[in-house]
């Protein structure tokens, strides 16, 4: 997964035109990609269109919500169990 790709595209989002907060949306980008291989067992392929609009939407999603105690969104949550059922729950 192009982690500088996904940024770009999670910046376009969020209608950030500055280099500010490039280091705090990497890691989350980092972040989000992490979990989704380490803990969720999803195996993400860099070529698939997918599975990186579906990281920066997570980005985005962790970005806005930082501060904020509900929980994910139903879009987000019935895309990522369909990316773990896909993947075989884990690995």
């Amino acid at each position: 997964m192009d982690v500088e790709t996904a940024v770009g595209l999670v910046k376009e989002r969020l209608g950030i035109r500055t280099a500010v907060r490039d280091s705090y949306l990497t890691a989350i980008v980092k972040g989000v990609i992490t979990e989704l291989e380490d803990e969720k067992g999803v195996v993400l392929v860099g070529t698939n269109p997918n599975h990186l609009l579906f990281v920066c939407d997570y980005a985005t999603w962790r970005y806005q919500s930082r501060d904020s105690k509900e929980a994910m969104p139903r879009h987000l949550q019935f895309r990522l169990h369909n990316l773990m059922i896909h993947a075989g729950g884990s690995k």
